[in-house]
């Protein structure tokens, strides 16, 4: 398998948020994980690469399928950088603070995802792992009147 390079992706859409790796039918617990939306031309050369693109059967006859890409979030050996932005501060998650995102009102999402090349009992393959995170929340009415009273420590939501 060839050396692959980071894969930046701007304005994604992330599905099945699991931040907080809560077990589930799903998911093992503490693995910590999301799904990213991709476009066809990227999943293809993704899956051709030996990434693990998942694919969701479309919604409606003569819709395309909706292709993803699970990614892992791992605060072992190399930790992610993830900041939550807002329109006044951007304050960095770690493995603590992280889980907030299962829930947030998401606006935008910047990520880099690395990736890890495996190879078990002649199998092979790709996975995703975050690497950067930049997520804009969508503020409410009021969180600009007290935005200047929460200290810079403090997640904004």
């Amino acid at each position: 398998m060839n050396a692959l390079s980071n894969i930046s992706i701007e304005n994604a859409h992330i599905i099945f948020r699991n931040f907080s790796g809560e077990e589930s039918k799903f998911n093992k617990k503490g693995s910590r994980n999301f799904g990213v939306v991709l476009d066809v031309d990227l999943a293809a050369m993704m899956k051709k690469d030996g990434w693990n693109v998942k694919e969701l059967p479309p919604r409606e006859d003569g819709d395309i399928p909706t292709y993803w890409l699970p990614v892992s979030v791992a605060f072992g050996h190399i930790p992610p950088k993830i900041m939550l932005v807002t329109s006044n501060s951007m304050a960095p998650l770690d493995e603590t603070t992280v889980n907030q995102l299962d829930y947030a009102e998401i606006a935008s999402v910047d990520m880099i995802v690395r990736p890890y090349c495996w190879k078990v009992n002649g199998d092979s393959g790709v996975k995703a792992y975050l690497k950067t995170m930049y997520v804009t929340i969508v503020e409410d009415e009021f969180a600009s009147k007290y935005q200047r009273n929460m200290s810079s420590e403090e997640v904004p939501f």
